[in-house]
């Protein structure tokens, strides 16, 4: 992968363009994600790694990852990786394999042919036809809190006048 500044090059390196899409007419694992110009790192396809990634910004990843990710920045994932892994990151976008729990505090993004197994907790999720996702998943904001129940609420002694 090329390191794009230019929106010009955009391209002539084969990334995708403003509107997502690739060359090849396929929709880039980067479209409609913000900063996405800005990979800070970038695991490529044939490269194996072993361990702990903790990062902020965006990361891609298109070779072999076995260990955790943590991230409050947005997580791309190539349709070549194969990532066994805890992930935690503020937004996922996924062409690739991820097995393991993930968690997104923002959204998930599986673009097909993404393969997904384990559980996933995120606010959001979506999902093209022909992706394979295998596992549980919850869906909440984490600034949604249940109201607690009052035994003795005002509604409960209501009590009924016949005419």
């Amino acid at each position: 992968m090329a390191w794009i500044k230019d929106k010009s090059d955009v391209k002539s390196t084969g990334a995708a363009g403003e509107d997502g899409m690739e060359e090849n007419g396929q929709e880039s694992p980067n479209a409609g994600v913000e900063n996405a110009d800005n990979v800070i790192a970038f695991v490529g396809r044939g490269v194996e790694f072993k361990g702990v990634i903790s990062y902020n910004g965006t990361v891609r990843i298109d070779g072999q990852l076995d260990g955790e990710i943590h991230t409050e920045g947005i997580l791309l994932v190539g349709e070549d990786a194969v990532i066994t892994a805890k992930v935690s990151a503020g937004t996922i976008v996924s062409k690739g394999k991820i097995t393991g729990d993930i968690v997104a505090k923002e959204k998930i993004r599986l673009l097909s042919p993404a393969v997904l197994n384990g559980s996933v907790k995120t606010p959001m999720l979506s999902m093209e036809e022909g992706v394979l996702f295998n596992g549980n998943i919850e869906m909440a904001r984490a600034d949604v809190r249940e109201l607690p129940r009052a035994i003795n609420s005002p509604i409960s002694n209501i009590k009924r006048v016949s005419g």
